[in-house]
């Protein structure tokens, strides 16, 4: 079990992101499209709770597949976003999905994301982009200091902080925009 913390912030361009990071010496560890199955109950009691429930399939850029199993607790007060996050890997994807099916949990939504990985100042520096949401920043770390002053030092202090995770922001942008689909790629 662990906490995550993270800062997630919206940009209009990863070039110059790119640049800072490089010029500062950050190691690039590569690019991944995943795909991010959310599940949750009929009632929706994990959504009601700010908890989620998630199998995502990573493909990097070797074309090698990997499976994250993850469970999100509320969401914290702090400066960042920080939650509780319990994740395992899991070499059969359609037997986790199979397990959450028989356990009364479906699919409510499936989305894409590429994303392309950096490791900088002891943080993990993310490069996400997302069908109709755009391009985002996640600095995730082990200290709310860590994460500060790699948001510093490439420059994206000014930026304001994201709180909500990629499935609220996807699930408002199709709810306001009235669009059913609920397995949204690229």
């Amino acid at each position: 079990m662990g906490t995550e913390i993270e800062a997630k912030m919206k940009v209009s361009d990863f070039a110059p992101l790119r640049s800072k990071l490089q010029s500062l010496g950050a190691k690039r560890l590569g690019m991944e499209l995943e795909t991010n199955n959310f599940f949750d109950a009929p009632d929706q009691h994990l959504q009601k709770e700010d908890r989620g429930l998630r199998i995502r399939v990573a493909v990097d850029e070797a074309g090698k597949s990997h499976c994250t199993v993850t469970m999100k607790g509320p969401l914290q007060k702090g400066p960042f976003k920080t939650r509780e996050e319990i994740e395992f890997t899991a070499s059969d994807p359609d037997a986790v999905r199979a397990i959450f099916e028989n356990l009364g949990f479906g699919l409510t939504l499936s989305f894409q994301k590429r994303r392309e990985s950096w490791s900088f100042g002891g943080c993990s520096v993310e490069l996400d982009d997302l069908p109709f949401l755009g391009k985002y920043v996640e600095i995730e770390g082990k200290t709310e200091k860590e994460i500060a002053d790699a948001r510093n030092a490439l420059g994206l202090a000014d930026l304001s902080s994201i709180s909500s995770g990629y499935i609220a922001l996807l699930s408002r942008y199709l709810q306001e925009h009235q669009i059913p689909e609920r397995h949204i790629r690229f």
